[in-house]
């Protein structure tokens, strides 16, 4: 639990180890596609093989061309595998792209981060600690603010076009919802990593990040509770600066 702001560690429990992150991967994802794009409204080609993932996707069709923009709602807000997928072999090749996300990691500072896939899913080797996780959604909320307005939307209506059908993605976060003062950020869920959450939220001049990994059942409430401890205390503890 952090302080953005302060920048300044509120609560926590093992935050080193790195473990599974599911679809909280998707930050890096995010920043590392934005930086490739140059521009939100470049178009990406949708490939078959982008499409082939599973559980959770946007509804690409391979041969669809979309917007960087519009795969970042996918991303963000259905947790669209496919979409993660299309914006890692859409712009640079894949490998390249896998590497771009461990040398994004490296450079601001994510020690424990180690990136097998743009998605999360699991795979050997794939890891965030709870510290990197909290350290990337706040250079997020710092550097990139077009993705963390993204990641804060409850819903979007994508029309189609003449390259791709239309798309309605929904956030799957349902602090936005049920929690005053949420801003953001992303859910995640696998076998390896269990139920994952990271909430920013913001009362009065005070913004925090809350990081629930490996929840059994509950990491949006686990999420809340945190927030809500954040809001009575003050900050306590060092977290350090971001790398610019």
């Amino acid at each position: 639990l952090v302080d953005l702001d302060a920048r300044q560690v509120l609560w926590q429990r093992d935050p080193e180890t790195a473990r599974a992150p599911a679809s909280l991967t998707k930050l890096v994802t995010a920043m590392v596609a934005m930086d490739d794009a140059g521009s939100l409204d470049r178009t990406v080609q949708v490939t078959k093989e982008a499409t082939q993932v599973v559980p959770s996707v946007m509804g690409l069709t391979p041969g669809e061309r979309v917007t960087v923009r519009d795969l970042l709602y996918g991303l963000f807000l259905d947790s669209g595998n496919d979409a993660a997928e299309a914006l890692a072999d859409g712009i640079v090749p894949r490998d390249r792209f896998l590497r771009q996300m461990n040398q994004k990691a490296k450079s601001i500072g994510l020690a424990a981060s180690h990136f097998a896939t743009p998605s999360g899913l699991d795979a050997p080797g794939h890891a965030m600690s709870a510290h990197d996780l909290a350290h990337a959604a706040a250079y997020l909320d710092t550097y990139y603010p077009d993705l963390a307005a993204i990641a804060a939307t409850k819903d979007v209506a994508i029309p189609s076009t003449a390259t791709h059908k239309a798309f309605y993605p929904h956030n799957l976060n349902r602090l936005l919802w049920s929690y005053p003062g949420a801003t953001g950020l992303k859910t995640g869920l696998t076998d390896n990593a269990g139920g994952c959450m990271l909430a920013t939220a913001t009362r009065g001049d005070r913004h925090l990040i809350a990081v629930v990994l490996n929840a059994t059942l509950h990491s949006t409430e686990d999420a809340a509770v945190l927030l809500n401890y954040g809001f009575s205390v003050h900050p306590s503890r060092g977290f350090g600066p971001l790398a610019a």
